[in-house]
């Protein structure tokens, strides 16, 4: 546990994603099975552990530490396992406990028993790996490790291509015996995942000036939804929907997945659509997440894929060849299927870049983030390959707010006020209208940390209500209606793009301002 923990506090205080790879090969080469690979599972969301509550672990603070003491940690510290990890009382140690012994027990445990159990273990471990044994146990684990990051470490420390690794990923299973001794030389396991995932090849960013250097007779264009970008599987009888980073989210998508009466994979984005009517992104989110959705709510938000691309279709796998030609076959494959369901995605009809630009200066339709561009020689690769495929989005969104409420962030920022709430005007009074955790500079952190510490009103548990005199410029992708909020919309991707000290509170926006929005 000690090796894991380290390995926690390091990936959690190194900010470059190279030195992150150093830190996860260096352990997976120390490490023995099952510990590196249980490690690696708990990095990548697929340890499995049934979940320890916040309301558990307060219980168990507030039979071992003074109620007012720990009140006042946790508002400094802003992160409830590690608050309990710092204030719970020292006791003597005890021998290491593998990773392992306690991953087992965490799943094994009794939920009548599993309290008594944690606080065992509290005591026995020092403060740093109490904190990691909380985060292991809350499935917490916030060190800026993604899935794919952990996945990119197995496959360096074993020379391998990150690809493979990704199209074997969901036939393993933790602690995975069988992936790291391929890496150390062993022969490749064979999947044992029909629909396996393939990786997804990514845009870069561009604008008007950099796409003067390429010819647009090279290129094609598409315009860019905002749906999420998915992968589409059908195996051997299987049907699986992932993420662009893999995740598996079928079961969110039962009525899509119906319709995926083909072998093969495609490349798309996934929709809410109702005949030809693309509906905003909050009305896919209300699906997301959810492993089993009512057919009322399949009813009233279909879910459909707007097909980008063709990876594989029967035993050809389409992938080397160039995408004008998995376009065309592309182009055929949609014929017979649920339209309803699975539609194209229309090309673009533009001769130079400034005819691009008037089409994305005025797209028929609000759920329309800008353009793809692709080169219409360009290989399918997985990864962002620099120079095939581009985005062109849209120029942001942006509005005026004042700043109505603070929490503190997590991790690295567990000492910061981080996670902003920001308002508009409506009559005569601030409506809040979103949230916002990035955005600025470390230096604009620090001057939004010390706005919220000399102003706060009223505290709310772990929130801080503010003077309402700070006016931050919010940037945002897309305005949807929402009957959830009180303002009646919500922002698509909001982000604090700078503050606006030369602003008084009384000039920031309205809300009619911004709803007006909604009509672009």
């Amino acid at each position: 546990m000690g090796a894991f923990a380290e390995l926690l506090e390091r990936l959690a205080f190194t900010p470059q994603r190279n030195r992150k790879l150093d830190h996860l090969r260096q352990f997976f080469a120390a490490q023995p099975d099952p510990e590196r690979g249980l490690a690696l599972a708990a990095l990548t969301g697929d340890l499995g552990l049934r979940a320890v509550t916040p309301s558990l672990l307060r219980g168990l603070a507030s039979d071992r530490l003074d109620p007012e003491l720990f009140a006042i940690s946790y508002d400094f510290v802003g992160d409830l396992a590690e608050t309990i990890a710092l204030a719970w009382p020292d006791a003597v140690p005890g021998p290491e406990v593998p990773l392992s012994e306690l991953v087992a027990e965490l799943q094994d445990t009794p939920k009548a028993r599993l309290p008594g159990a944690i606080a065992g273990r509290l005591d026995a471990l020092g403060p740093s790996q109490r904190y990691a044994y909380l985060k292991l146990a809350t499935g917490g684990l916030r060190v800026g490790v993604s899935a794919r990051l952990a996945r990119q470490a197995v496959a360096d420390f074993g020379a391998l291509a990150l690809a493979e690794v990704e199209e074997l990923w969901h036939g393993l299973t933790p602690p995975y015996a069988a992936l790291f001794a391929w890496a150390e030389g062993a022969p490749k396991p064979i999947s044992a995942a029909r629909a396996p995932f393939r990786p997804v090849m990514l845009s870069t960013a561009i604008d008007l000036e950099g796409l003067q250097a390429l010819d647009p007779a090279d290129h094609v264009a598409e315009w860019k939804w905002d749906g999420i970008r998915v992968q589409a599987v059908a195996d051997q009888g299987a049907r699986r929907l992932y993420s662009r980073t893999g995740d598996d989210i079928s079961g969110a998508f039962p009525d899509l997945l119906a319709a995926l009466d083909f072998e093969g994979v495609i490349d798309g984005e996934l929709l809410v659509r109702r005949g030809d009517v693309v509906a905003p992104f909050n009305e896919l989110q209300t699906r997301l997440g959810r492993k089993s959705p009512s057919a009322k709510l399949q009813a009233s938000h279909p879910a459909a894929l707007r097909a980008y691309d063709l990876l594989l279709w029967g035993e050809r796998d389409l992938r080397g060849e160039s995408f004008a030609t998995r376009r065309a076959a592309l182009e055929q494959a949609v014929v017979g299927l649920d339209t309803a369901r699975v539609d194209l995605s229309a090309l673009l009809p533009f001769s130079t870049w400034d005819d691009l630009a008037q089409l994305r200066a005025d797209p028929p339709d609000a759920v329309i983030e800008g353009v793809m561009i692709k080169h219409r020689a360009s290989p399918y690769l997985g990864g962002r390959i620099k120079g095939h495929w581009f985005k062109w989005k849209r120029d942001p969104m942006r509005v005026d707010a004042v700043l109505l409420y603070a929490q503190r962030g997590h991790g690295k920022r567990s000492g910061y006020y981080s996670d902003f709430t920001f308002g508009v005007w409506d009559g005569g009074a601030l409506v809040p209208v979103g949230k916002a955790y990035f955005g600025f500079t470390d230096a604009e952190l620090k001057e939004l940390d010390r706005f919220v510490r000399n102003n706060t009103v009223e505290r709310f548990g772990p929130v801080r209500a503010v003077a309402p005199k700070m006016v931050v410029e919010v940037a945002f992708e897309g305005l949807n209606r929402s009957p959830r909020h009180k303002s009646g919309v919500a922002m698509r991707f909001p982000r604090i793009a700078r503050i606006r000290a030369d602003k008084p509170a009384g000039e920031a926006d309205t809300l009619e301002s911004l709803r007006a929005f909604l009509s672009n």
